[in-house]
C-alpha cells in the first residue's frame, strides 16, 4: 500500500492565545515582546538614518549640483609675467554676480626645467605641464584672503596667522594644505587662467576642495570636491 501523503503544514494560528503562549490576551495577534522588539528596531533605524543620511548627502550632494563651466579667462600678455615674482590679477569666479563674483589671484611664469637651480625652483617640476602658476588668494584654513609680500616672497593670511611659501606651500600657522591654484595655458601670446584645483603637501593635484579640508593620506577620500566654489 502506497505511503499516505503527509498533511500540508498547518497554518499558524492568528491569535497568540491559540498558539499556547503564556500570558497571552484574548484577541491579541502580536506578543508584547515582539512589539517591543519591532519598536526598538524601528527606533534604531530612525537613529541610523538621522546620522547616516546627512553624511551621505554631504558626500554625494556635489555630484548632483550644477557646476560652473570650465572657462578660461585672459589675464594679460606673456610679457607681463616672469619667474621671479607674482603679479596680481582679477578674475571672475561666479559670472553674473558683479563684483561679488570676482577675486584676486597671483600669477607668475613657471620656471623651465633647464633653469631650475634652487630647491624652491625645482618644486615647479611638480606641475611643469602648467606654463604659469596662478595661485588663489583664499586661505586653506578658513577662506580669508591672503596677500603676497614681495620682500619675503611669502603669502600671509591676516586672519589667523597663516604663512605660505613662494610655491603656496604651508610654512606656518593653522592652514591644512597649500593654497589652491588654477589651470593655465597660453594662446596667441596671452595668458589664460581656467578652473581651480587643490594641492596636497607634496603639491600633487586634486579636484578642488573647500578650505579646512585636508588632502594628505586618507583625508583625501573624506571630503567631496567643490568645483563651483
Amino acid at each position: 500500500m502506497a505511503e499516505q501523503k503527509k498533511n500540508p503544514r498547518q497554518r499558524k494560528p492568528r491569535y497568540t492565545a491559540d498558539r499556547g503562549i503564556a500570558g497571552a490576551y484574548e484577541g491579541e495577534t502580536v506578543t508584547r515582546r515582539r512589539l517591543f522588539e519591532g519598536g526598538a528596531q524601528a527606533a534604531g533605524g530612525v537613529a541610523v538614518a538621522a546620522f547616516g543620511l546627512p553624511a551621505l548627502g554631504f558626500a554625494l550632494g556635489p555630484m548632483f549640483e550644477d557646476q560652473l563651466e570650465d572657462t578660461f579667462q585672459d589675464v594679460g600678455p606673456v610679457e607681463d609675467f616672469n619667474t621671479e615674482d607674482y603679479v596680481p590679477k582679477v578674475i571672475t569666479l561666479v559670472p553674473e554676480t558683479a563684483e561679488a563674483g570676482k577675486t584676486t589671484i597671483y600669477v607668475r611664469k613657471t620656471v623651465p626645467a633647464s633653469e631650475q637651480e634652487t630647491e624652491e625652483q625645482k618644486l615647479d617640476a611638480r606641475n611643469e605641464d602648467q606654463p604659469y602658476v596662478a595661485i588663489s588668494t583664499r586661505c586653506a584654513h578658513l577662506g580669508c584672503p591672503v596677500r603676497y609680500v614681495t620682500a619675503s616672497k611669502r603669502f600671509i593670511c591676516p586672519c589667523h596667522g597663516g604663512v605660505y611659501g613662494f610655491q603656496g606651500q604651508v610654512d606656518g600657522g593653522p592652514p591644512v594644505r597649500p593654497l589652491d591654484r588654477f589651470y593655465t595655458k597660453v594662446e596667441r601670446g596671452r595668458v589664460l587662467v581656467g578652473p581651480r584645483f587643490s594641492l596636497n603637501s607634496k603639491l600633487e593635484r586634486f579636484a578642488p576642495r573647500d578650505p579646512s579640508n585636508h588632502l594628505d593620506g586618507l583625508w583625501q577620500y573624506l571630503y567631496p570636491s567643490r568645483p563651483s566654489t
